[in-house]
């Protein structure tokens, strides 16, 4: 008799726990703190869950920093770049740091990429974190109409070697890119980087039959200007070939009865600049346009021809007669016009190309 009453005892006790479970479904309580335990799961599951529920392409923070810049080579259009790029994305479906590709690689062989985690870090938001360092050398088609006061871009472009702009878009970070304070160019100077994103369309679908419409993508170019000084520029530049020119204004002011001397000066005069012309465009890549300094060459070789021609001109004054000096006379006319067309013509080069 008394087992029986234990065992009643026990039997109310279990009822009074079940009854209580069965109030709280019947009043719809109980999910509620499902929900409330599906809360308390791990913020990079809830981010993800978010993120792969969320309409439109998946977005990527990305950032860089320059850690360092080497060999600027403009015959061949390359230079070398130390960089690290950093990513967050909050979708875990998606692997960005491993498709995203370097447009502008020059000789891919000599690139090295390092990723600096084995797996994204979960940031304290849910978000996934990835950081790669890049180093190689890149190239883009560098433009001298203006040289030498010219200012160039370093680029690096990447996009995602797999999803294009419909899935998969890039956003620059709240502090996109820095600069290695310690970089230095060596007879440069360098401006302030930038980062860009941009759609970049394609005019094919690559023969992938699965995508019959023009694919586009998102892409992420990082400028870094720089620019030549220009007073110390000037004088390693203009110095030379103004002295060269000066050599030249000379035969104007030599007797003209000492024709051969006059001519001699002249000629010798027009293979310096020429000499002068192929060294300094010794480091730089055959353009099919004029730069700056080819017309002020240009201007320099017209300058010198013309003396030439006015001394060979003179040259067949008797020495000694009246003619002579008035051949003398008219000589300094003659540099005195010369050089200020001279002078007018490199100016307005000048003012012409760093307008455009």
């Amino acid at each position: 008799m008394s087992g029986f009453v234990v065992f009643r005892r026990r039997r109310i006790r279990v009822l009074s726990l079940i009854a209580p479970a069965v109030l709280l479904i019947s009043c719809g309580l109980l999910p509620r703190f499902a929900h409330a335990e599906v809360a308390d799961a791990p913020a990079a599951v809830t981010a993800a869950a978010e993120a792969a529920a969320a309409p439109g392409p998946n977005e990527v923070i990305v950032g860089a920093y320059v850690n360092d810049i080497q060999e600027i080579d403009f015959r061949t259009h390359s230079y070398a770049v130390d960089l690290y790029v950093w990513l967050r994305w909050k979708n875990a479906a998606i692997t960005p740091d491993k498709t995203l590709e370097f447009m502008n690689r020059y000789a891919p062989n000599d690139h090295v990429r390092d990723m600096l985690y084995e797996k994204p870090k979960v940031m304290p938001d849910g978000s996934f974190y990835s950081a790669i360092r890049a180093q190689g050398r890149f190239a883009t088609k560098f433009r001298l109409e203006k040289y030498p006061f010219d200012t160039q871009n370093l680029i690096v472009t990447f996009e995602d070697s797999l999803a294009g702009s419909q899935a998969q878009i890039y956003v620059p970070d709240a502090n996109p890119i820095t600069l290695n304070p310690d970089v230095l160019m060596p007879g440069f100077r360098i401006g302030k980087p930038q980062i860009v994103v941009v759609d970049k369309p394609y005019a094919t679908n690559f023969g992938d039959l699965s995508e019959p419409d023009v694919p586009s993508y998102s892409r992420v170019t990082i400028a870094i200007p720089f620019s030549r000084p220009l007073a110390a520029l000037s004088a390693k530049t203009f110095l030379p070939i103004g002295l060269i020119v000066v050599c030249a204004l000379l035969v104007f002011f030599v007797r003209p009865a000492f024709a051969d001397g006059r001519i001699g000066l002249a000629i010798t005069a027009l293979l310096t600049l020429v000499a002068l012309q192929l060294t300094s465009g010794s480091s730089l890549p055959d353009v099919d346009y004029l730069m700056m300094i080819d017309k002020i060459y240009f201007a320099s070789y017209v300058f010198i021809i013309a003396a030439l021609v006015r001394v060979v001109a003179t040259s067949w004054v008797a020495a000694g007669t009246t003619h002579e000096v008035e051949v003398a006379k008219r000589d300094r006319k003659w540099a005195m016009g010369l050089a200020a067309t001279y002078v007018v013509s490199v100016l307005v080069t000048g003012w012409w190309a760093l307008r455009i």
